[in-house]
């Protein structure tokens, strides 16, 4: 009897083998390419500083995944779940750029638990946290070079807009941006 862990090894060098043959495919190259462009674009969008048009190419992303690639129940209620807090953030998009209005959003994340940085953790830092958290998560998986420089494009895409929601909360509050003490963390 062939011993079971000899057999998986076996069948591993004959993926690794036939991903290196498929990868040689002019086919291959052109995906490539495209990915390559994609990745140029995306970090694009996310040095352009435009908060709204990070959040589009990430929920294009999303509903991509969503119709192209969910091939499992669990991959269809991460998105599912991704895009409806991708939606509670865009929903506070009109209210952050409004003092009135996100002044209420403040008075409801008062408690300590509620506030990160002196600021409210609302649905929209919820999701830059979490979005982050699921394509690290992604980044883990079995995907080629180019699709895990996407994923990580991605990820400093969402820290990016936490940085500029974060700007327009303490804008809308009204308070200064913090100040660096030389050898210790930002001070309110």
């Amino acid at each position: 009897m062939k011993d079971p862990i000899d057999t998986l090894d076996r069948l591993f060098l004959r993926e690794k083998l036939l991903v290196v043959e498929r990868d040689r495919t002019p086919p291959a190259e052109k995906l490539r390419q495209n990915r390559t462009r994609i990745a140029d674009h995306v970090r694009q969008l996310g040095k352009s500083g435009d908060l709204n048009q990070i959040l589009a190419a990430e929920r294009h992303f999303l509903e991509n995944d969503l119709a192209q690639y969910a091939n499992s129940g669990a991959m269809k209620g991460s998105l599912d779940t991704a895009l409806a807090e991708l939606s509670a953030a865009e929903k506070l998009m009109g209210k952050i750029r409004d003092p009135e209005a996100y002044r209420h959003v403040d008075e409801s994340h008062s408690l300590p638990k509620n506030r990160k940085g002196g600021l409210p953790y609302d649905e929209a830092r919820q999701f830059f946290s979490a979005h982050a958290a699921r394509l690290l998560n992604m980044d883990k998986s079995r995907l080629d070079a180019e699709e895990k420089k996407i994923v990580e494009i991605r990820k400093q895409n969402m820290r990016a807009a936490d940085r500029l929601y974060v700007d327009l909360q303490r804008q809308a509050l009204g308070l200064t941006a913090p100040t660096k003490v030389k050898g210790q963390g930002l001070e309110l």
